[in-house]
């Protein structure tokens, strides 16, 4: 009875462990590979940041819940531009690529103007480099390209008051690294 018992146990423990290799926490997934008729765990981990200070942590997760809010928004604003650009190329004149901005303009204004309401700066922040990245323009060159230099100066002038730059590029492998790599692992669906 009691070995029966034990090896009960042990086969509910290689099940219990079986079931945590596919996605537990700490790693994406577990393989075996025989080499030489031994059977090798290959366990792949998920990577894991570091800190000096706990300050530095914070500042790390406040990064990471910006990035999930407004990375949806990026990715939205750039089939919108390239519905835009295409739509542009198809109409005949300068007349009716004006109406047609103006119509986009309050379109988008209504639908994302109470989004951004509720952004905090560093969302804004983190919106304007996402922008950039999907798009390849900057928020600053959207705006002078879509609504015209004056309109694009203005705003430009609003964010230098607030602390932001509209020109401000995406620059993945300096010092957004960082957003880089925190939106790779939201596309994996690591966070």
């Amino acid at each position: 009875m009691k070995k029966r018992l034990a090896l009960l146990l042990v086969a509910c423990t290689a099940a219990l462990s079986g079931a945590l290799a596919q996605g537990g926490r700490g790693f994406l997934r577990q393989e075996w590979i025989v080499e030489r008729g031994d059977s090798i765990p290959l366990v792949h981990i998920l990577p894991v940041c570091i800190f000096d200070r706990p300050a530095d942590l914070r500042r790390y997760q406040k990064l990471v819940r910006a990035v999930k809010r407004v990375y949806p928004v990026a990715r939205a604003a750039r089939a919108k531009m390239a519905e835009m650009e295409g739509e542009l190329l198809r109409l005949p004149d300068r007349k009716a690529q004006k109406a047609y901005i103006r119509e986009v303009y309050r379109q988008i204004k209504e639908e994302y103007t109470p989004v951004a309401k509720h952004m905090t700066r560093t969302e804004g922040r983190v919106l304007l480099k996402l922008i950039d990245r999907e798009t390849d323009y900057t928020a600053y060159e959207v705006l002078r390209e879509f609504r015209g230099g004056f309109v694009a100066g203005f705003w430009q002038g609003v964010s230098r008051i607030f602390g932001q730059n509209l020109k401000s590029e995406y620059d993945k492998e300096g010092e957004d690294r960082i957003i880089e790599q925190i939106v790779v692992y939201y596309e994996a669906g690591l966070l």
